[in-house]
């Protein structure tokens, strides 16, 4: 298991066509993906899950990957968070 802190880049936080790109990287790995924002711990790979965290902009989480493919896929949540403020 492998827990990535990250921190949410986009001025705007994470509405709807950001999420569902966020659970389109997520599905792609066979690890279970996880984020975790203060109690929450919701799938990754979970839309309607992932709208109800309200994303906002300088927001702290962290990604939890578990599985197969767990490096891989906490440096492509990582990379996803990176770029998607961008």
């Amino acid at each position: 298991m492998i827990e990535t802190p990250v921190v949410v880049r986009q001025e705007k936080g994470l509405d709807g066509r950001p999420i569902a790109l966020l659970v389109q990287e997520a599905s792609q790995y066979a690890s279970k993906v996880y984020i975790h924002v203060g109690e929450k711990k919701i799938n990754a790979k979970s839309i309607m899950g992932m709208m109800s965290l309200n994303l906002c902009e300088g927001e702290e989480l962290t990604v939890v990957t578990d599985g197969e493919d767990e490096m891989k896929a906490a440096e492509g949540i990582k990379t996803f968070f990176t770029k998607v403020g961008k």
